[in-house]
């Protein structure tokens, strides 16, 4: 079977690139700002470039600025918020539209204007849950893939970033995937598509 192939779109970090990676699969991140690891292939551009290239699976981590339950006090105060929502839940659906089979996209809690436009996601996973003694809901939109399952459950936990002080690298570090999850998603959802592929094969071949 030829090497499959992950689309990371909307990443810079290169943690969830790296996770692909090393479980064997040609994985591309793809993010407007350079990649912060040259181990692997990085795009710097518009995902929109690449999203139609072959792929088997895409996981992506659109911007949420204007999409989360937490910034949604300034929907209504700040002008041009509206808008700006508006663009982020159909770039957001750009990818969730995307020609490729199985989909993973990943954001925060959104409000109710957002899930209004973007859809319910699948589950809410925790740091806590992969290793990191830590509190963050994440979201996960999933298409024809499995539910992460989570792999070590820590007791002691932090509401580390949710504490971070104000500067010009908060929302970069905020934005960043734990490696825990990032692990969880290679494995997991790895061998899901390479199951999935080698049925479809398996099929192909009894039906010639």
């Amino acid at each position: 079977m030829r090497q499959m192939r992950v689309l990371i779109a909307c990443e810079h970090s290169a943690i969830m690139r790296d996770a692909f990676i090393g479980q064997g699969f040609y994985a591309m991140s793809c993010d407007l700002r350079p990649t912060d690891s040259k181990l692997g292939p990085h795009y710097q551009g518009d995902v929109r470039d690449v999203l139609h290239w072959e792929w088997n699976l895409m996981v992506a981590h659109p911007t949420c600025t204007y999409l989360c339950n937490s910034g949604v006090r300034w929907l209504h105060t700040q002008p041009g918020r509206s808008e700006l929502m508006v663009e982020g839940a159909e770039f957001f659906n750009t990818l969730r539209n995307a020609p490729i089979k199985h989909k993973a996209i990943e954001n925060p809690i959104p409000h109710k204007y957002a899930v209004e436009r973007i859809g319910k996601y699948s589950q809410i996973v925790q740091p806590w849950q992969f290793g990191h003694g830590e509190t963050k809901a994440t979201c996960f939109w999933l298409e024809n893939l499995p539910l992460l399952v989570p792999t070590n459950i820590v007791v002691g936990r932090e509401h580390r970033i949710h504490r971070l002080p104000p500067g010009p690298n908060r929302s970069k570090i905020r934005s960043i995937t734990y490696p825990g999850i990032a692990r969880a998603g290679a494995v997991q959802w790895g061998a899901y598509i390479k199951s999935v592929a080698c049925q479809t094969s398996a099929n192909t071949q009894r039906a010639t």
